[in-house]
């Protein structure tokens, strides 16, 4: 579809809204498959003045439950055959929001009719000050909490990229990203859609197809496993790729090894960036310019970044601290959560992203790791916690202890390990089998080691920087017989 058609078609959406009694400010929680209806929705949300809340499809209704309630929406929207589960859900939380699903043609079919009078009187559209959308990201306890994003913190965020990256018209994006993220949704669809772009939707990343895809695209946004996957297609080569003039890569750390074979097959090299949800895209490798691999490049136009020690002082270039950034692309804070927005965000601005980096002297940032206890798997953020808190309530587990380790597609792995009663027969199979109705897929440890107790320091903690140490090399020996041949007993049961 063209521009004019797609802005007739997120009017009809926005009407759809408003005669569902949605006003500027009502939250809208939208847990649907990614699909071009879905970015008609956020649009036709954007407009309304409705603040729009994507949530995971994988989750399962279990974990929905955990947003619902936190974000407290005006209205639940979701894919047809989730409407029994979803009404359910609503129904035991006591919620008092409206329940909706989505059709193919962007339009909101409600199940379930307004509180009040859904007629539109003088409807005034949003402020730049007013928020456009929650985003939740993990927590230092593995709750959910929503970054809440305003329509002027997104449109400046964009527009420095449209600049660094030199987005245009002519352009033709391909879009092989989630639409619960801010990769997916906010940098890729706005750089996009604010240039006048061409986008190409895939619903889900495919190597092969993506390649095909090249042939008339000029732009490709990934995540690190999707690079891995392409240089283990045989079709990757300089001839599949000279039409492309830009490979971006974020939301994981991308190895220097995986950087340099990608230049060598691809004769591109990829431009690395870095950003997290609180503050949208903070650095980038130059598009004109030296792209150092395992560097994320120099700060955003409007974007100030400084790195902090222990106590608090710049300990100058070169020396490990944490990364702190000021940005006219900052959240407002976290819904619901000042005490938590304060411990993040300084009273000028600063916002503290728990990532620890080095500045040279010329304003390169390299990341260094993570001061934050949050596992990155396949650019999706994983809280041991909540992990931890699933595995510890299976019959047999006394405890358990979750981890990364580094995993040569998805960059980072999920590792458990688990001390069991010692009564039955231990099966790291059957554990991932039963997780499978509490957990999203990409939240079950890919291996379960079985222990007799968890290594602990002298407080009594258990010690997970050992953990990791001991298990680094899990994902590269490939499972044992014995695992294998319990995931066949698995399967067949």
């Amino acid at each position: 579809m063209g521009y004019g058609e797609l802005e007739s078609l997120v009017e009809r959406c926005r009407a759809r809204l408003d005669a569902c009694g949605i006003e500027r400010g009502d939250r809208v929680l939208v847990y649907v498959e990614k699909s071009p209806a879905n970015v008609l929705l956020y649009l036709a949300c954007l407009s309304q003045g409705a603040v729009y809340v994507p949530v995971n499809p994988a989750y399962t209704p279990m974990e929905l439950a955990a947003f619902v309630e936190d974000a407290g929406p005006r209205l639940v929207i979701c894919d047809p055959p989730r409407r029994a589960d979803v009404t359910d859900l609503l129904k035991d939380l006591g919620s008092l929001a409206m329940m909706a699903t989505l059709r193919p043609d962007g339009m909101v079919i409600l199940r379930t009719p307004p509180a009040q009078d859904s007629s539109s009187v003088g409807r005034r559209g949003p402020v730049g000050s007013d928020p456009a959308a929650i985003l939740y990201t993990s927590g230092t306890t593995g709750a959910p909490r929503g970054a809440v994003l305003t329509h002027r913190a997104l449109v400046a965020n964009a527009l420095a990229l449209c600049r660094a990256w030199r987005f245009r018209p002519e352009d033709t994006l391909i879009h092989a990203l989630p639409l619960f993220h801010t990769h997916g949704l906010f940098v890729a669809l706005h750089c996009a859609l604010l240039s006048g772009a061409s986008i190409l939707f895939m619903s889900a990343f495919d190597s092969g197809a993506a390649m095909r895809l090249w042939r008339r695209a000029t732009v490709f946004m990934g995540v690190p496993t999707h690079y891995t996957r392409l240089l283990s297609n045989p079709g990757l080569s300089v001839s599949v790729a000279e039409g492309m003039r830009l490979f971006t890569c974020g939301s994981a750390p991308l190895l220097p090894q995986t950087w340099e074979d990608f230049r060598l097959r691809s004769g591109h090299r990829i431009v690395e960036r870095y950003g997290m949800t609180e503050v949208g895209i903070i650095t980038s490798n130059p598009y004109r310019g030296e792209r150092v691999p395992g560097t994320v490049g120099y700060p955003l136009e409007g974007v100030e970044v400084r790195v902090v020690g222990e106590t608090g002082a710049e300990p100058g270039p070169g020396v490990t601290g944490e990364l702190r950034v000021r940005s006219p692309g900052s959240f407002s804070g976290y819904l619901a959560r000042p005490a938590e927005t304060a411990r993040v965000v300084s009273a000028d601005g600063w916002v503290a992203t728990g990532d620890l980096a080095t500045l040279a002297g010329d304003g390169r940032v390299t990341l260094v790791g993570r001061s934050k206890d949050v596992i990155i798997t396949g650019a999706l953020n994983v809280h041991p916690s909540e992990v931890e808190a699933a595995l510890n309530s299976l019959p047999g587990v006394v405890e358990s202890a979750v981890f990364g380790a580094p995993h040569p597609d998805f960059g980072e792995g999920v590792v458990a390990a688990v001390v069991w009663d010692g009564d039955t027969h231990p099966s790291s199979a059957r554990l991932q089998k039963a997780l499978t109705e509490r957990l999203a897929g990409y939240k079950i440890p890919k291996r379960i080691l079985i222990t007799e107790h968890l290594p602990r320091n002298a407080m009594g903690k258990v010690q997970k920087t050992l953990l990791r140490s001991r298990n680094a090399g899990v994902f590269t020996s490939g499972p044992c017989r014995e695992e294998q041949r319990e995931r066949r007993a698995c399967r067949e049961s």
